[in-house]
């Protein structure tokens, strides 16, 4: 059994004991040791306390080094075939999302690129992302189709997501968004894209094991709450549970469908209305924030303060896609949700590590420092304290990355 040691480490943060969703002011609270050692064999955390309890001899970390968790970003699109920063520039210009949908761009020039590229061609390039946001110290991660917007290209995405759970070190949830837009083929006929989905999709979704969850995009000029309804019970029937896009534009009543759906995870949320928040702080799930989406699109941010004080477990994630937030970078999605959202440093850690593995339902191996789960963690340099972390926005603040229990590089 191989061991590593590691003493004197100036902050052992996210040490939690309780591996559940954590909601309103409890968030606030991120269970940490000062001066601590950590005890990793294989790829599990075997031990962990405080210096004075220790027997061992072992590593001595700099001063000022913070050990966290590895991030759990458990929303990205990050299988695409190209970037699209030519829709960039028109919203610079002015453009609005919806303008930009209208005129072809959006998530159907994305799905034309993808149908035109081939299985491997796309596995190449999202190999490549999984090893930037590795890099930055993302440890498990959620990824959606939904740029195939066919059998054939759906079927496509999933299958590339699954050499990618089979190859990479992170640990990978996959999501089939079949309904996140309507194709240009169907765009008169939505009763027969939904029976794409439903009769032909599904099943073979199902036969071959393609995918953990299901997705819809609610939202005014995509999916209403009926047809969402209609596909996530049909998605619910081969074993797959909800993550919903909901209240990004325009709040249509997702959130009471998704909750009614029983969905494990309803994410955006950039639109509310009081009522709304009120019910997502009795929601048993994981409110989503995808701040950098936000932040990009030029939008207000989600109201993360007033969820938090309603009560609702808050979570962060990337969004990471070509066309609203090209980045898989939690750093700076730590960094904005202090910033822009008013987030303690502590509630956000909380929200991008153990929420986010329950967004996933990955908390009972990822999200803590905690004994006997996978040894996925961060190691900084050093630094002058843990809200130094969100401070100092530009920096590169990771020294090294370690996932199950081995450094990257």
């Amino acid at each position: 059994m191989a061991s590593s040691i590691f003493t004197h480490i100036s902050l052992l943060a996210g040490t939690h004991q309780h591996c559940s969703f954590i909601r309103g002011k409890a968030m606030k609270e991120l269970p940490s040791i000062e001066n601590a050692y950590l005890i990793i064999e294989d790829d599990h955390i075997a031990e962990l306390g405080r210096m004075e309890d220790c027997k061992f001899q072992g590593t001595r970390l700099d001063a000022g080094t913070i050990v966290l968790p590895a991030w759990c970003d458990s929303h990205t699109h990050l299988v695409f075939a190209a970037s699209r920063e030519e829709e960039y520039i028109d919203k610079i210009n002015g453009l609005t999302y919806a303008h930009i949908a209208e005129k072809g761009g959006g998530i159907l020039n994305s799905a034309q690129k993808l149908n035109d590229a081939t299985e491997d061609e796309l596995f190449i390039k999202a190999w490549q992302r999984l090893e930037e946001i590795k890099l930055m110290g993302t440890g498990a991660v959620e990824i959606k189709s939904g740029y195939g917007l066919s059998l054939e290209g759906e079927l496509k995405m999933l299958r590339v997501i699954n050499k990618l759970k089979a190859k990479s070190e992170l640990k990978i949830k996959s999501t089939f968004l079949g309904a996140h837009a309507f194709p240009k083929e169907y765009k008169d006929d939505h009763e027969g894209y939904l029976q794409l989905i439903i009769e032909k999709m599904l099943p073979q979704i199902s036969n071959e094991g393609l995918a953990d969850y299901i997705d819809t995009f609610c939202e005014s000029g995509f999916f209403n709450t009926e047809e969402m309804i209609r596909i996530c019970t049909a998605g619910k029937s081969y074993g797959l549970k909800p993550k919903l896009h909901v209240n990004q534009l325009n709040s249509i009543g997702g959130i009471e469908a998704g909750i009614q759906l029983g969905a494990l995870s309803l994410d955006h949320l950039e639109t509310l209305t009081e009522n709304e928040i009120a019910q997502l702080g009795k929601y048993k799930g994981a409110s989503t924030l995808l701040p950098t989406a936000a932040y990009f699109l030029r939008m207000d941010m989600p109201p993360a303060r007033a969820l938090i004080n309603a009560g609702a477990a808050i979570t962060l994630a990337s969004d990471y896609n070509p066309g609203s937030s090209p980045s898989g970078n939690m750093n700076l999605v730590h960094s904005l949700s202090c910033i822009q959202m008013k987030l303690l440093p502590e509630e956000a850690i909380n929200a991008a590590t153990i929420n986010g593995a329950c967004a996933m339902e990955l908390e009972k191996e990822y999200g803590s420092i905690t004994v006997g789960k996978k040894a996925n963690l961060i190691f900084t340099n050093p630094v002058p304290s843990l809200s130094y972390l969100s401070y100092a926005f530009g920096n590169n603040h990771i020294k090294k990355v370690m996932l199950n229990g081995n450094f990257i590089s």
